[in-house]
């Protein structure tokens, strides 16, 4: 299919048509129209029928860009992008309702104040997407940033030139362009559209070029959502499938020729199994690629010459032992799936994040040894991975720290559209995908209407101050804690008059059920017995 389509030329965005298109979205944002739900979600359907309508044409694109193959492409870009906006369609008017406050936010008195939280757009706002999933990393948060009503400048990766060129077309010719814009282009294009002033930066891509846009909205105190990577561990202990965590973690490394943020960098092992794993490893890539990597028709290659010899170097330089794969075209791109054995945690294959189909494998003593050493390489890593048992794997989540994880599995926590993504700490700040895409580019806004007739009850606030009017509005409001200065629980009448009111319930619903639950029992017992 994707031979056969007509894909254009890249061509950069004018630098001086920069700050005439940021002007241009901030001033559509002002005219207040992105705030109505039912113009967000016309955008949204324009949006799902417009990567349906440009399907040929984006599975062309990353064809030509990433040597993507037509099934990787629909699952992980188009058809994901699809049921993000059918997911945010169909809950999207509940996201956008007021909430209303009461009890137990607020005291009683304050309960007639009309307490609620609108959800309101941050503004206008920049995405900048990178060039490992150029597609749906690029309009995953778009999708977000309608849901919202916010305005949104788009920055495809130029990595990608001809996904760019297409998702211009696509969100030009089918969505408002008042609204929405995209600005192509390389650095001198992303650092004029730094220079302007944004509600809100979504950033995804490498922690390097992240610190200079954090960098550079800190001048202006914008906020940022950075999704970057890291050195992802995975850990396999004796108790493991072998066979399975080998074919799942391989899995995890082809898929996009390892260009994903949440693959493996390594994998710690038990020593005493290191030798079966790599056996099993083997054979889950000849399972894979029958006839060889390089002749797969599925695999992509790395996007372009400057990450292959990245790449290429790290292969170069570490001291460890290449136990599967290993070969290397440079006029293709082609990087086999490669596993190296290495023994020292200083190894290249180690310390470098790898964003591409090459990981290290460190046989470990213990799974002490393990974690001590995934703390040690990356403290907060974007994702991680447990094959053991319940017992080991739980201990993993407890001791190490890291955006999302997956037990048994290579980034399966990543791989449904509609739940949380996103970093911690160097890894990232900020989640989206969801609810949370809808939550990252909107406002909370508290709001109170106090009614006239309220006065008797504030009057405690103005000058000349009372101290018997404090006293009596904290006898309606002040809560006493029910411990002591040792912090210890302290259960007195209080305590136990509650416990037995409300039958042992922790609050009002648990408490009313209980009740039901007795007077069903009396009935029954009445009515059968007591004749």
């Amino acid at each position: 299919m994707a031979d056969k389509v007509q894909t254009p030329d890249f061509q950069a965005t004018g630098v001086d048509a920069i700050a005439p298109i940021a002007s241009s979205v901030r001033g559509t944002f002002r005219t207040h129209k992105t705030k109505k739900l039912q113009w967000r979600q016309v955008q949204m359907r324009k949006l799902y029928w417009a990567l349906e309508d440009y399907t040929p044409q984006l599975l062309a694109a990353l064809a030509k860009d990433l040597h993507k193959a037509d099934f990787e492409a629909l699952i992980t870009e188009i058809d994901w992008l699809k049921r993000d906006c059918l997911f945010m369609l169909d809950h999207l008017e509940k996201y956008a309702k007021e909430d209303k406050l009461g009890s137990p936010d607020l005291p009683p008195p304050f309960s007639l104040m009309k307490y609620r939280v609108r959800k309101e757009p941050l503004g206008t706002v920049l995405i900048i997407g990178p060039y490992n999933l150029p597609v749906q990393l690029l309009l995953s948060p778009f999708v977000g940033a309608i849901s919202a009503g916010c305005t949104a400048v788009l920055k495809p990766s130029e990595m990608t030139p001809t996904c760019a060129m297409v998702v211009k077309e696509l969100i030009e010719k089918r969505l408002d362009t008042t609204a929405f814009a995209v600005v192509n282009g390389g650095i001198p294009e992303t650092t004029a559209l730094l220079n302007e002033k944004w509600d809100k930066i979504f950033f995804t891509g490498s922690a390097a070029v992240g610190t200079i846009v954090a960098k550079k909205a800190a001048e202006t105190l914008t906020p940022v959502v950075l999704e970057l990577g890291g050195r992802n561990p995975a850990f396999i202990t004796k108790h493991a499938n072998l066979a399975l965590a080998a074919r799942r973690l391989l899995w995890g490394k082809t898929m996009n020729a390892g260009q994903v943020c949440l693959s493996q960098n390594y994998v710690l092992i038990d020593k005493d199994v290191a030798p079966a794993f790599i056996e099993h490893l083997r054979q889950a890539y000849k399972n894979m690629f029958p006839n060889g990597a390089k002749a797969s028709p599925d695999l992509a290659r790395i996007v372009n010459h400057r990450q292959f010899v990245r790449i290429k170097k790290m292969l170069d330089g570490t001291r460890g032992k290449i136990v599967m794969g290993g070969a290397l075209d440079e006029s293709e791109l082609y990087i086999e799936p490669t596993a190296v054995l290495v023994s020292s945690v200083d190894d290249p294959m180690m310390q470098e994040e790898s964003f591409g189909p090459i990981f290290a494998i460190y046989p470990v003593n213990s799974l002490d040894e393990a974690l001590n050493v995934a703390n040690r390489v990356h403290r907060t890593p974007l994702a991680l991975f447990s094959f053991g048992s319940k017992a080991e794997n739980q201990r993993v989540l407890n001791e190490m720290t890291s955006g999302g994880a997956t037990l048994n599995d290579a980034f399966f926590h990543a791989s449904v559209n509609s739940v949380p993504f996103g970093g911690v700490g160097d890894s990232g700040w900020g989640a989206y995908r969801g609810k949370a895409s809808f939550d990252c580019f909107t406002h909370l806004r508290t709001v109170s209407e106090t009614p006239a007739w309220a006065e008797k009850i504030i009057a405690v606030r103005y000058m000349p101050y009372d101290m018997a009017r404090l006293r009596l509005l904290n006898r309606f409001t002040a809560k006493k804690p029910n411990f002591d200065r040792s912090g210890r629980v302290v259960r007195g009448f209080g305590y136990w008059a509650k416990v037995v009111l409300c039958l042992g319930g922790k609050g009002a619903k648990g408490a009313l059920l209980r009740w039901l639950a007795v007077l069903l029992a009396h009935y029954l017992y009445v009515n059968r017995f007591g004749k």
